[in-house]
């Protein structure tokens, strides 16, 4: 349980926040051992389920806010700053509102004796496993700077790569919803109009005019089902992909896409190579890091088969040997992870696969992107003529046999 209490420290200051504890007796004694006398303790309310998930959407804190706030932080522990003036200052300059409450409470739990590990874990909806391990490492080495740097670099990777590929789809996923509205709008207006020329007219109609007077047809005086169908669809896979059965059936069904599923494979290596790279080079022990990564991947395919060389690795194996049965991880992956677990050097090992197919994933993404082009304005151009064809040239050769 979450208990929100206000209380009074040693010199007599007031300080707000919230303390986790299993009942309110035992959130006193918490609250009591850091030197704080609470005069207000109650019992946070639950927030209905619905209202919470719309306030995580709306508090949503990008991945490029994360990193200038990592960045930043870095650099003012590098120069000796305190970590608690350290988050003020990154604080002030963050715009996000949500952001700059979570610093907020992260600063106050810092004071109230947490470590910053663990007053990050708290937060999970913003800092993930990754970070959190990687920053209780530097905690515990002495080295907190260096790692707030190694996850500043991480996740402006992620973040570039992640646009990379957003900035690929856009452009036809644009495309096709903009053509999409128009079609629909078409069938419903504009077509109806003009079958109506040639059915008043008496002239004989082709088959495949008549399938387009009958789809116009059914559109415009069905549209709201068709809506409703759209909608249910749309929303229903949404909410399929959200569970455990539906996000490993999509994860599978991408891995087997055509151009897509292989830029998939490729993100996703990309993104255990530079993960697992960084929280070695963090002093996180093998399996832990395995364990972590394979949170990270986002993918149910890549994390059974990474969770599975965790296994593999407490049992006295290697990594490379799990791999290797896998058909979703490349030889020369499997190769390199064996030569870095054979020499030692498995970070220069994860770091020299994490390049080339972050290299790999940049001319897929620059192919894909040429390709996209020239493919929509086929379909356009395709959907074009069939109107053409069956609605405006019938239209023509009537009136060509009036003259």
């Amino acid at each position: 349980m979450k208990f929100v209490f206000e209380a009074k420290d040693q010199n007599g200051k007031v300080k707000k926040g919230k303390v986790e504890a299993v009942n309110k007796e035992t959130a006193v004694e918490v609250l009591h051992q850091n030197m704080l006398v609470p005069f207000s303790i109650e019992q946070e309310k639950e927030m209905n389920k619905f209202l919470k998930d719309l306030q995580n959407s709306w508090d949503r804190v990008s991945q490029k806010e994360l990193m200038i706030f990592f960045r930043q932080f870095s650099t003012l522990i590098g120069a000796k700053v305190s970590i608690i003036n350290s988050l003020q200052a990154v604080r002030e300059q963050m715009e996000n509102k949500a952001l700059r409450r979570v610093i907020q409470e992260i600063s106050n739990d810092i004071e109230d004796g947490m470590t910053l590990a663990e007053s990050l874990e708290k937060h999970p909806e913003i800092f993930s496993a990754l970070t959190v391990s990687t920053v209780k490492a530097g905690e515990v080495s002495g080295n907190l700077q260096k790692s707030i740097s190694y996850i500043a670099d991480n996740i402006e990777k992620n973040y570039q790569l992640t646009a990379k590929i957003k900035g690929a789809l856009f452009y036809p996923v644009f495309v096709i919803i903009a053509a999409s509205i128009i079609g629909f709008l078409t069938m419903i207006f504009v077509i109806p109009k003009l079958t109506q020329v040639i059915i008043d007219m008496g002239a004989e109609i082709p088959w495949y005019t008549q399938v387009i007077i009958t789809t116009s047809s059914f559109f415009e005086n069905y549209w709201w089902a068709i809506l409703v169908v759209i909608l249910g669809v749309v929303g229903g896979s949404m909410y399929y992909t959200r569970t455990e059965s539906g996000k490993r059936d999509w994860d599978f069904v991408v891995l087997k896409i055509p151009i897509i599923g292989k830029l998939a494979r490729y993100v996703y290596i990309t993104r255990f190579s530079s993960n697992f790279s960084m929280l070695l080079a963090g002093g996180i022990p093998i399996v832990q890091a395995l364990v972590v990564v394979s949170e990270v991947v986002n993918n149910t395919i890549y994390k059974g088969i990474i969770l599975r060389g965790a296994d593999e690795v407490k049992a006295g194996g290697n990594i490379s040997s799990i791999f290797s049965r896998s058909t979703y991880i490349p030889v020369i992956v499997t190769r390199m992870i064996k030569i870095g677990e054979e020499t030692g050097e498995m970070n220069g090992s994860l770091d020299s696969i994490a390049s080339f197919y972050e290299k790999e994933t940049d001319n897929i993404v620059r192919n894909l992107t040429s390709l996209i082009e020239p493919v929509l304005i086929v379909f356009l151009g395709i959907g074009v003529a069939v109107l053409v064809f069956a609605i405006l040239l019938p239209i023509y050769n009537i009136t060509g046999n009036i003259k």
